[in-house]
């Protein structure tokens, strides 16, 4: 697998990966049809929106690694009743 390829499945890189991956299903499913699958195009976008703000907050108060780790990641998520996205 490319390096680039294995960043975007690594879970402490990406954390949006389950969403990407219902995204992609859901155009197999439909037979590349895009209307179909507006919700999970929806669903990545406000997941990478969500980890977009967290780390730019991270970044101003000085919190290293600025994208939290897969396990960080998922106390944060845990706080939340279901996914905030």
């Amino acid at each position: 697998m490319p390096g680039n390829v294995r960043k975007l499945r690594d879970e402490d890189i990406n954390p949006c990966i389950e969403e990407g991956d219902a995204s992609k299903k859901c155009l197999e499913a439909n037979n590349y049809n895009k209307n179909m699958c507006n919700y999970y195009f929806l669903r990545y976008k406000m997941c990478r929106k969500f980890w977009n703000n967290v780390t730019v907050q991270r970044r101003r108060s000085g919190v290293k690694p600025e994208m939290p780790s897969a396990k960080e990641r998922k106390e944060i998520l845990e706080e939340y009743q279901e996914k905030p996205y």
